[in-house]
Order: C-alpha cells, then sequence, then structure tokens
C-alpha cells in the first residue's frame, strides 16, 4: 500500500472513529447523568467493584493475541481459529472461577448486591471472546466506519435500556444490562456482518509462535489493569461503598472524553504505525501529527470541564453528587496527558519486541505501590491526586523511550506539545477570570456562556497561532464527508 493510499485511509478512520466516539460520548454522558439521579452512590460504589475483576479477567481473556494478529503483516485462518478458540475456552474458565468468589467477594465489602449481580454481569466475558477476532480483522482492513455504526448503535441500544430500567426502578440491574447489552449488541452484529467459518481446532503451534510477543502484552497490560483500578477496591473497603461511588463516577466522567480520544486514535493508529514500522523518517512524522492533534483536542476540553465543573455537577447531576466535584477536578488533570501516554505506548508496541515494555511497566507498578501506600490512609481526595501524579509518571517514561525509537528528541516534542498546552491555559484563566461576572445568572445559562466563550476562544487563538493541528484536525473531517474510499 502506497504511503499517501494508507494516509488516506488513517485519516478517514481517524474521523470516522473519532465521530462515532463523540457520538457515543454524548449517549453515555446523558444516559450517565439520568441514570445517576435515580441510583444512589453505593450502586455505583459496587459497580466499580465488579469493574476491575471483569477488566482484568478481559485482560486475560485476550492475553495480547489480538495486537500480534494486528501487528502480523499477513494472519492466517488457522492463526484466527486458534485466537479464537484460546479466547473462548479462556473466558468460560474465568466466568466460572469469578463466580465461585462472588460470595467470599459480597462478604469481604458486606454487600450481598455483588453476589446477586455476579452470574448476569460476568457473561460479558465469554460474550466479549466471541467477537474479538472479528474486532482484529475489521481493524486490519482498515473498515473503522463499519467498527464505529456497531459501537455506536450497541451504546445507543444499550443506553436506552439503561435509562428505561432506572426509571422503572430497577437500580442496580439498570447498569449490568447496560453492560451486558452493549457487548451483546456488538457481537452479534460482527457475527450477522462477518460470517466467518472458524475451524474448532487450536493449533499450539500457531499460538506458541505468538506467545513471546503476546505474552509480554499481557503482562504489561494485566499489571496496567490491575493498578489502574486498584485504589477502588481500597476506598470501597477501607472508607466506603458510598465514597466509592462518588470518585467513580469522577473517574467515568472523567474518561468519557479521554476514553473516546484514546480509542478513536489508538484503535486507528496502532496497525497505520506497525504500516509504518520500517520507515523511521515516515514513522516519526506519523507520532508527531498524531501527538499534535491529540494534544489540541484533549487539553482544552479537560481544562475546560476543570473550569465548569462545579456548575456542571450541579446542574445535570444535583446536590446528591456534589462531593465528586474535587475529585473530578483533580482527576481530570491527569485526563490531559493519558491519551499521548497511549500514543508513546503504541511506538513501544510497534517498535519493540515486548521486553522494554514489560521492563517499563513493572518500574511504573513499583512507583505506584508506593504512591499507593502513601495515599490510601491519607483519604479520597489523597488518592485522586495520587493517581494524577501517576498518569504525569507514566506519560514521561513511555514518552521517553518511544523518542528512541524516533528521529526526534525532547526539545521537538515540547515545541510540538506547548503551543496547544499555553492555548488552553490562558483559555482556562480566562474562564476562571469571567466567572464572577455570570454569578447572578442561572446555572444553565452561565454553562452556556462559558462553554461558548472557550471555544470561541480556542477556535480564535488556533487560527491566530497558525497551530497545525488545527489544519489536521478540517482535513481529517474533511476526508471523512468528502473524499471517497
Amino acid at each position: 500500500m502506497s504511503s499517501d493510499r494508507l494516509g488516506q485511509r488513517v485519516a478517514k478512520g481517524v474521523a470516522w472513529s473519532f465521530s462515532e466516539k463523540l457520538l457515543t460520548m454524548v449517549i453515555q454522558m446523558v444516559v450517565s447523568i439520568i441514570v445517576a439521579r435515580q441510583l444512589s452512590p453505593d450502586d455505583f460504589g459496587v459497580m466499580a467493584i465488579m469493574t476491575f475483576f471483569t477488566s482484568v479477567a478481559l485482560t486475560i481473556v485476550d492475553s495480547g493475541f489480538s495486537q500480534t494478529l494486528i501487528r502480523k503483516s499477513e494472519a492466517s485462518d488457522e492463526e484466527y481459529s486458534s485466537v479464537f478458540g484460546f479466547n473462548v475456552i479462556t473466558s468460560l474458565l474465568l466466568y466460572l472461577l469469578l463466580l465461585l468468589l462472588a460470595e467470599p467477594l459480597a462478604r469481604f465489602y458486606g454487600n450481598p448486591v455483588i453476589a446477586d449481580i455476579s452470574p448476569i454481569l460476568l457473561l460479558v466475558l465469554p460474550i466479549n471472546a466471541l467477537c474479538v477476532v472479528q474486532t482484529v480483522m475489521f481493524t486490519r482492513e482498515f473498515r473503522f466506519a463499519l467498527l464505529s455504526k456497531v459501537v455506536f448503535v450497541a451504546s445507543l441500544i444499550s443506553g436506552v435500556v439503561a435509562v428505561v430500567m432506572a426509571l422503572l426502578g430497577f437500580g442496580i440491574w439498570s447498569l449490568v444490562a447496560q453492560r451486558l447489552l452493549a457487548m451483546g449488541v456488538k457481537a452479534a452484529a460482527f457475527w450477522v456482518i462477518r460470517r466467518w467459518r472458524f475451524t474448532p481446532y487450536i493449533s499450539v503451534r500457531s499460538l506458541a509462535e505468538m506467545a513471546p510477543f503476546s505474552l509480554r502484552l499481557l503482562a504489561t497490560d494485566l499489571i496496567s489493569s490491575i493498578y489502574n483500578n486498584v485504589a477502588q477496591l481500597f476506598i470501597g473497603k477501607m472508607h466506603s461503598t458510598g465514597a466509592l461511588g462518588y470518585y467513580s463516577q469522577a473517574q467515568k466522567l472523567k474518561d468519557l472524553p479521554v476514553t473516546s480520544t484514546v480509542q478513536a486514535v489508538q484503535g486507528v493508529t496502532y496497525p497505520a504505525l506497525s504500516a509504518l514500522a520500517d520507515d523511521s523518517a515516515k514513522l516519526t512524522e506519523g507520532y508527531s501529527r498524531i501527538m499534535a492533534l491529540c494534544s489540541y483536542l484533549i487539553f482544552p476540553v479537560m481544562l475546560g470541564l476543570v473550569a465548569i465543573a462545579p456548575d456542571m455537577f450541579a446542574l445535570l447531576l444535583g446536590d446528591k453528587w456534589m462531593p465528586t466535584v474535587p475529585y473530578f477536578e483533580i482527576l481530570a488533570l491527569s485526563g490531559m496527558v493519558y491519551p499521548l501516554s497511549v500514543v508513546s505506548y503504541n511506538i513501544l508496541k510497534v517498535k519493540s519486541d515486548g521486553r522494554v515494555i514489560l521492563r517499563l511497566e513493572i518500574l511504573k507498578r513499583l512507583l505506584m505501590t508506593l504512591v499507593l501506600l502513601y495515599t490510601i490512609p491519607q483519604g479520597v481526595e489523597s488518592i485522586a491526586w495520587g493517581m494524577t501524579a501517576m498518569a504525569a509518571i507514566d506519560f514521561c517514561i513511555n514518552t521517553l523511550f518511544a523518542l528512541r525509537y524516533l528521529d526526534m528528541g525532547v526539545v521537538r516534542l515540547l515545541r510540538l506539545l506547548l503551543p496547544q498546552l499555553s492555548l488552553a491555559a490562558v483559555m482556562f484563566g480566562v474562564l476562571y477570570l469571567l466567572n464572577p461576572y455570570f454569578a447572578d445568572f442561572t446555572l444553565g445559562v452561565r454553562l452556556l456562556i462559558d462553554v461558548a466563550i472557550g471555544v470561541v476562544f480556542y477556535a480564535v487563538g488556533s487560527a491566530v497561532l497558525r497551530l497545525r493541528a488545527f489544519n489536521d484536525l478540517w482535513s481529517l473531517l474533511y476526508s471523512m464527508v468528502v473524499k471517497s474510499e
């Protein structure tokens, strides 16, 4: 594939994926607001505990094989079938194991609801295993428009069901249904669209060939999955499920724009960067443009959310959720660097054999252990600051080592990021200084004014400073709407 052709497909993929993530984020935000008004912080605390175990289990189910398949120049039917069989068998074993642990876990947290919802909620494991391979196939084929449409429809259906169930008084079961339906609709759609006939045979040889890189990714992702959610386990036990509910809601709302940006860019750029792995100059150029675009999008969003957080929570969620605001304001700062850290991590996945990734992950988690040991006894707000500090450390480590594989240094990267950061910081300062002048307006009017000022200021500043990312963003949108395949 020519570099121009690849660039066009990447541009369209990013544009489609980001559009889907933006629409999905809006749906999830609306659903979260309606459901949060009906449910208690304890309900969200219980789901946060279960999310820890399902996230770890989903990482084990994949075991890094999907990323290895995407990375390969060619993938055979035997490899696809072997990975599919491995995923299904592993998911069923983990489902049974976690089901056995549900009752002891419920007693540990003094909350029997955990045991009640586990048999249904844990079905996300085998359901997810059914569609991992199809996701890999579509990704390798750059069919991101299709992936985006399926994920959007799954989010819409599951969100509507969750809202209806919450309004009818089903409580935490509305959250369970949302999680299960989102995965189920996606899996069903992939099987209808891609009538793939797998071979009911697992080739040990094929898995063994992929294992070295896959298992290193598994170890890395497993460590990351555990540490990214481990604080929730301690909050739920040492404080309360209510406190955990406030913290998890802050994290969830912070993650909506962050995850949307990460998934939109990472899902498209990993296979694209893999295709450029042997061309150092093009790989460096691709990395630079992705970092510039990510920072251009995420910096103003997260700082803007910090600026309007008190009014936003008061209007959308009500007084019941106001204790969430301080946690959200702190965690939002971590959201500024996480997408950039993921892009650098992709470079490590593309260029390294996996050993350096595992070593770096161990180093980062040793540092995080020290942070958690200090912050957990201090309280929930201290934990939030600790997680934000670790996000910054994670970004620095990933990026410094990624630059070793690229034709660029730290100074060039800073020159790339500082214009977006400076403009976003000035925008935040403007909102902070102007907010007192709107104190007499209603909450809704204040929010509209703040958003309008922020968007106009950032857009005009981008045009005046002639930021390259500003032009790239419009090019991506143009490629989605106008350019043909």
